[in-house]
């Protein structure tokens, strides 16, 4: 067969008076001419979506859009001696998708601190048995937990497999019919792991018998969605979550003396709280200040609590993705308030050890500036309360509270836009959540020192990072974004938002994104709704800018190639010898006239003698890579050149892009 396509190819070509020529050889990193992609790969779970109308070109949810929610009635009790969590929990499953559900996975991360799992970069403070899980009922039908091996092509059974990893399967005898709703049971016992070996987020979460600070520890049900059905991707430790909204219900029971905090509103202070600390409590929105509800010297049962040997706080959260909590009967516990516009006064609440007060002195300060910011800055915190809470893990977010002192409080503040108030999938796409975090940040610590935010340069300097083999483009999976993982999902997408403001305006671009954080509250945005909506937001198709810094690593690299006046113009010749397409923007300093400043079309005058002018990225389309740019500005003679002046497209050498050069 190929012997006689051979021979047909010759036989074409000879008939058409052609000749077969070899590609020439390739001598120079350098070419002349570049192919410019001008849209963005429509992968088969995104054109899935599209095509049962669940999403679309304008960005926002499409009018058949759904997603699956999920309540959870959880009772758990800590074992402060053997460091054992042992809970059941009921999850109502309202299957809102169009499909009858044969299975259901569930998310088990604690068997990530297993000897025998998959991990990734992270290491667990100590090796156990992980996620322990003795009872699942489904509908009423017991489970049987005998591991199940299903083969490609058998029929799904009553069983389950993976009960040891950190991602399970239920098989069902009766699939949960669209549109209705089932009830999950599961009985389970997991241990915290402690200790000082752990590396990585979420790897330790105790300190000794004293402190606990459990995060994942419950099972929870994935993800299903209208673009994948259910997210199985494995928990590796990095990369974060892709959770289902719904209520939360969870009472925990702890020793006497034991303060809880967690997502939610507590339920039942009466029956846990002394009334001193309930007096204490109910005074934090009076004033700024910081109010101590119970402090230091309060320990033990009947004074930093209610009286008993044990007590069980309950905490219900409505419209949330996740349940984090912590306990101590060594917490010191201060509240103070927040402002939110639109909305007035929230709580916030700090739990520490004394011996990291010193942490939280300027928690509350830093954590109320973040929740009223970012407030204006995309919609008003949407939650009615926060909580800070001390333990090993000084840097993660939850619904309602973060794991943070004041370090890293302005940054996992943050969080409580996104993921809890857009769903996004952190497995895949960890840019959306943590990257738009960095950006907002950048916002956010300008504004707590009353100077403008200062997004120049940060475009232009990814051109000396780009083409790293290390680096994964932002659309390649999270989770198997190796040791380019940091990089990848926190450090690029400020760059990326640097150059679109360099486009479009900083101010066009925050305000797009507000109206976006609107259009998908909480709801589940895949990176092409984001884009879209983008678009249609800033008005014009940005589909090239959003292929080369999502789905590739390429830059613009550009430089002032040549620089020739003659007949009273100055020709400048720029070349971009990289990939990726930006518009020209060149600054000039002009020789002092006596005249007035003859402007160009495409020019704006920045100083008594400079020039901003500007061409479109179109200019590129034709494929070459050499662009003359012809200035003309009377009887002013231009006296220096500076391309890109204001370092918002990635650039690998800045050194050329002055003219005349130094």
């Amino acid at each position: 067969m190929r012997k006689l396509l051979f021979f047909f190819l010759l036989s074409t070509s000879a008939s058409l008076g052609q000749e077969l020529q070899p590609l020439p050889l390739r001598t120079s990193v350098k070419t002349e001419y570049r192919a410019i992609r001008r849209d963005v790969p429509m992968t088969n779970s995104i054109r899935r979506a599209f095509e049962a109308g669940t999403r679309d070109f304008s960005g926002r949810p499409g009018p058949n859009y759904w997603q699956l929610e999920t309540d959870f009635t959880i009772q758990v009790s800590l074992d402060p001696h053997t460091q054992t969590l042992t809970g059941t929990e009921k999850i109502l499953v309202h299957n809102n998708s169009k499909d009858d559900l044969d299975r259901i996975v569930l998310r088990l991360d604690h068997n990530v601190f297993r000897g025998d799992v998959p991990r990734g970069s992270s290491i667990p403070a100590e090796q156990t048995e992980g996620m322990v899980v003795t009872r699942i009922r489904v509908a009423g039908e017991d489970i049987d937990l005998t591991e199940t091996r299903m083969g490609r092509s058998q029929a799904p059974k009553p069983g389950v497999s993976g009960l040891k990893k950190t991602v399970a399967t239920i098989y069902l005898g009766r699939p949960i019919k669209a549109g209705s709703t089932a009830e999950l049971e599961i009985d389970w016992h997991t241990k915290l792991p402690g200790g000082t070996k752990g590396l990585g987020h979420r790897m330790t979460q105790r300190f000794d018998s004293t402190l606990f600070q459990p995060t994942q520890w419950f099972p929870r049900l994935a993800k299903y969605d209208d673009m994948r059905g259910w997210e199985t991707s494995p928990y590796l430790g990095p990369a974060e979550f892709f959770n289902n909204f719904g209520k939360f219900d969870v009472s925990v029971t702890v020793p006497g003396g034991w303060i809880v905090s967690g997502t939610g509103l507590l339920q039942n202070p009466q029956e846990v709280l002394t009334p001193a600390s309930r007096e204490r409590l109910a005074k934090v929105l009076e004033a700024d200040g910081e109010t101590t509800i119970v402090s230091e010297k309060e320990r033990g049962p009947g004074i930093a609590t209610a009286a008993g040997e044990k007590l069980t706080w309950r905490f219900v959260a409505d419209r949330v993705n996740d349940f984090a909590w912590a306990a101590s009967a060594d917490f010191i516990w201060k509240g103070t308030r927040a402002n939110i516009p639109g909305k007035g006064y929230v709580p916030i609440y700090m739990v520490y050890e004394p011996e990291r007060a010193e942490s939280y002195e300027n928690a509350a300060t830093i954590t109320r500036h973040a929740l009223e910011f970012y407030s204006e800055l995309w919609a008003p915190y949407p939650f009615p309360q926060l909580t800070l809470q001390d333990g090993p893990s000084a840097g993660m977010e939850y619904p309602m509270v973060i794991n943070s002192n004041q370090g890293a409080a302005d940054h996992e503040t943050a969080h409580q836009w996104w993921p809890m108030m857009l769903g996004t999938n952190e497995t895949r796409y960890g840019w959306m959540d943590e990257g738009f975090n960095q950006y907002m940040n950048i916002l956010s610590a300008a504004d707590a020192r009353g100077v403008e935010a200062r997004l120049d340069g940060l475009g232009q300097s990814y051109g000396r990072i780009s083409g790293s083999e290390d680096e994964a483009p932002l659309m390649w999976s999270a989770n198997e974004a190796g040791m380019g993982y940091s990089f990848q999902t926190y450090q690029k997408t400020p760059l990326m938002l640097s150059m679109l403001g360099g486009i479009v305006g900083d101010e066009a671009v925050i305000k797009a994104m507000r109206k976006y954080t609107a259009a998908w509250a909480f709801k589940h945005p895949s990176p092409w709704d984001y884009l879209f909506f983008m678009n249609q937001e800033l008005g014009q198709n940005l589909e090239w800018f959003w292929y080369y810094w999502l789905f590739t690593t390429e830059s613009v690299d550009g430089s002032i190639a040549e620089v020739d006046t003659s007949d009273g113009k100055t020709r400048v010749k720029v070349r971009q010898d990289g990939q990726m397409p930006s518009p020209v923007v060149l600054q000039l300093e002009l020789e002092p006239g006596a005249g007035e400043l003859k402007l160009m079309p495409n020019g704006k005058q920045t100083g008594e003698n400079t020039v901003e002018v500007s061409w479109p990225v179109d200019i590129w389309w034709s494929g070459s890579r050499s662009f003359e740019a012809e200035l003309d500005f009377g009887d002013r003679k231009v006296k220096k050149i500076t391309l890109d002046p204001h370092g918002r497209f990635p650039d690998r050498d800045v050194n050329d892009n002055v003219w005349p050069r130094k």
